[in-house]
């Protein structure tokens, strides 16, 4: 098996802290978005995902591609790896987990072990934008 996921995602960090979320019964965490539905375009997808899963409104005239990871698969028998396009945009509302979301937590570089591999590979990212402080890797 070597089928590879494309998902997009919502990079947002306060306080030099990604935000992250759970779903319910994951053990991981994992960057708020998903998958593309048909003919969905990247900012249709990411801002869908985001209110759905936390409730808030994405700002278009601030939605940046803050580039793509690729790593392995977690939780996803069907899949070997993930592909993970990363964006960044302002938001307007405070956050609520919704539908399969159980919890939102801010993750910084020494909380890598919480995170699944496509979101520490996100994480890294960030911080070589210089989003999040390198610190402890």
């Amino acid at each position: 098996m070597n089928r590879e996921l494309d998902v997009v995602a919502w990079v947002h960090v306060s306080g030099g802290r990604m935000l992250a979320v759970r779903s319910r019964g994951r053990d991981l965490l994992y960057l708020p978005g998903g998958k593309r539905e048909p003919g969905e375009d990247d900012w249709s997808a990411v801002s869908r995902e985001v209110r759905e899963e936390l409730a808030v409104e994405l700002d278009a005239a601030s939605f940046r591609a803050l580039g793509v990871v690729r790593a392995e698969a977690h939780d996803q028998p069907a899949f070997s790896h993930v592909r993970m396009a990363c964006f960044t945009s302002g938001h307007v509302g405070g956050f609520t987990p919704a539908n399969e979301i159980g919890e939102l937590v801010f993750v910084g570089r020494d909380d890598r072990d919480l995170l699944a591999p496509a979101s520490r590979a996100a994480l890294d990212l960030a911080a070589s934008h210089g989003l999040v402080p390198w610190g402890t890797p």
